[in-house]
């Protein structure tokens, strides 16, 4: 007698991807997709409770997100309480896949022009109020992407069919998971805030400038050191923030400078010139992080940035608001932790020259930086003689330093890291060539322009000026220090997003604590458990309560350990890291 079939489950097919759209009457819509992109079905909400949805989808199935731009999308739902673990992000990764050399056929993307978005640091504005990031607006803003459930799934299809047809879809993968992983921890960092002592803050400014002054004037330290220089130029009335007047007072005073820059001046020998420079970093200190800065920038002890990720070619991040890349150091005490909390903060020590070593596999490299200070590490193996020639020889690697004391290490670099200094040397090559190179990933350096070629190619004609050729070669060598230096800056940005990556999801593992300890203003979110306050290329800031503080080192050390491992699988590079536990930030 032949066995009876086994019954066929009749249970639905959890979703792998969940998609988020605009659909009809300002409602919006969650598709569930297979793991083959299929449709599963399709939900449909009002804008206003679309966070439940999500939140339930979430809890029940941890699917990877499908959003036009979670800089649109994610804010809403972290003001509601929900987080995403896993995103990929359309507009983010259109840009990389339009561009990068490991897909071997991106017309179809390069034909969806709606898609397209400039790459300069812009970020459309947050906004947690009633509106979902005027998705329904009749005008669309500049730099916005399409976000019908149409037309984000078409996209989507086409950036799977773009990865599964690529050179290597593993690496690509990789990058798109880390890319879009920044997108929801950008969102994350605005949420949650950077603590801030504001009382801190106005002691810095009134020490540096003296008392906050009325609305209009200049701060009287500023106003006596302003006098000084003055008195100086022998000119009473010259405007110090009016660069061609100020020039011209220099030049009566008998300074021959052709600019009024930091640089310059302190080249010379005069009366003006060290109270001048005193009263430029006042005002830069005033105008960038002064008390109107404060007033714009932080409420109810948070100092919330707009973080923009990919913002620079390299896949570096930028910012387009509140200068979060570029606080000063002397305003860094004002970065303090909440009552009962701890500001967990690491940076990892010489970045790009560690991941250079991982990228060339150069086994000399590795071992001069294996578990201490890799600069030392060069003066330990007899290379140069101090710390600070090391530091020299390989920053002129990285950025092309052909002078001066970089002009005189980078040869010995090259003797003795030839590995390393060939993976650079090359990529100058082939942008002086006019070529592409691209980071470990996958992300590709843009093209040059038509005009760039045509130049090169008219100075190497036979009728060609000797003025013509010079500015070719100049410019050749430009492009060369670019792509010198894009794959290394880039790979390291690709490092750092796995770093937060792996560290995010380490701190959304750790146990809620009492409200009574909460940070309130870190919102619905983060007030009850550990979470990324401050992000800076290579170091990190977390805002820990403070019985948990050392578990949120344990998580840094652990994630640097797996961002490591998972870029460089088997290398034995590794890539420690400077950590402090405080309650304030310190000067650095």
């Amino acid at each position: 007698m032949a066995p009876t079939p086994a019954p066929r489950s009749s249970a639905p097919v959890p979703p792998a991807w969940c998609l988020l759209g605009r659909g009809p009457g300002g409602r919006r819509q969650l598709l569930a997709l297979s793991t083959d992109g299929g449709p599963l079905g399709t939900e449909e909400v009002a804008a206003d409770d679309l966070p439940a949805l999500v939140g339930r989808y979430e809890a029940e199935h941890r699917p990877r997100w499908v959003v036009s731009d979670a800089a649109a999308w994610y804010p809403r739902l972290l003001a509601a309480g929900v987080t995403l673990e896993r995103c990929h992000d359309l507009r983010l990764i259109h840009r990389i896949l339009c561009h990068s050399e490991l897909v071997t056929d991106p017309a179809a993307l390069r034909a969806a022009t709606d898609w397209e978005t400039p790459l300069d640091p812009h970020e459309p504005a947050r906004d947690t109020g009633a509106a979902l990031f005027e998705l329904d607006a009749a005008s669309p803003r500049p730099g916005s992407v399409p976000s019908g459930v149409e037309e984000t799934l078409a996209e989507f299809t086409r950036q799977r069919s773009a990865i599964d047809a690529s050179r290597d879809p593993a690496r690509l993968r990789l990058l798109v998971a880390a890319e879009s992983a920044g997108a929801l921890i950008a969102a994350e960092l605005q949420a949650a805030g950077i603590p801030w002592d504001v009382a801190e803050h106005d002691r810095i400014l009134t020490a540096a400038l003296g008392p906050r002054p009325s609305a209009g004037s200049v701060p009287s330290q500023m106003v006596e050191v302003g006098t000084e220089v003055r008195d100086a130029l022998g000119d009473p009335l010259v405007p110090l923030e009016s660069p061609p007047r100020l020039l011209r007072a220099l030049h009566r005073a008998g300074i021959d400078v052709a600019s009024t820059s930091q640089w310059e001046l302190q080249e010379h020998d005069h009366p003006a010139i060290a109270p001048l420079l005193r009263y430029k970093k006042m005002s830069r200190l005033l105008t960038a992080n002064g008390w109107a800065w404060m007033d714009d920038w932080v409420h109810e002890g948070r100092y919330r940035p707009v973080y923009v990720p990919g913002g620079v070619v390299t896949g570096r991040w930028a910012s387009s608001g509140g200068g979060a890349l570029q606080i000063p150091r002397q305003l860094r005490p004002a970065l303090r932790a909440d009552p009962s909390w701890r500001l967990v903060s690491a940076d990892v020590s010489q970045l790009e020259p560690r991941v250079l070593a991982a990228m060339s596999a150069d086994p000399a490299m590795i071992a001069a930086g294996a578990g201490k200070d890799l600069y030392s590490g060069i003066v330990d193996a007899g290379i140069v003689t101090t710390r600070q020639e090391a530091k020299i020889g390989v920053l002129g690697a990285l950025y092309g330093g052909t002078t001066g004391d970089s002009g005189r290490v980078v040869p010995r670099l090259r003797r003795n890291f030839p590995a390393a200094m060939a993976l650079v040397d090359g990529a100058a090559a082939t942008g002086e060539r006019g070529g592409t190179v691209s980071t470990w990933l996958g992300r590709s350096s843009p093209a040059v322009e038509e005009t760039w070629s045509l130049a090169q190619r008219a100075a190497h004609q036979p009728d060609a000026a000797p003025g013509q050729q010079e500015a070719a070669r100049r410019s050749a060598r430009d492009r060369g220090r670019f792509t010198r230096n894009f794959v290394v800056q880039g790979t390291a940005a690709e490092w750092a997003l796995s770093w937060m990556a792996a560290l995010r999801l380490r701190l959304a593992a750790l146990p809620a604590v009492a409200e009574s300890t909460a940070a309130g203003p870190s919102g619905p979110v983060f007030s009850r458990r550990a979470h990324l306050a401050f992000f800076l290329h290579d170091e990190v800031i977390v805002h820990a309560p403070a019985d948990q503080a050392e578990a949120a080192a344990t998580a840094i050390r652990e994630s640097a350990d797996a961002a490591g491992r998972l870029l460089f699988p088997g290398s034995a590079i590794d890539f420690p890291l400077d950590l402090a536990i405080s309650e304030r930030s310190a000067e650095k």
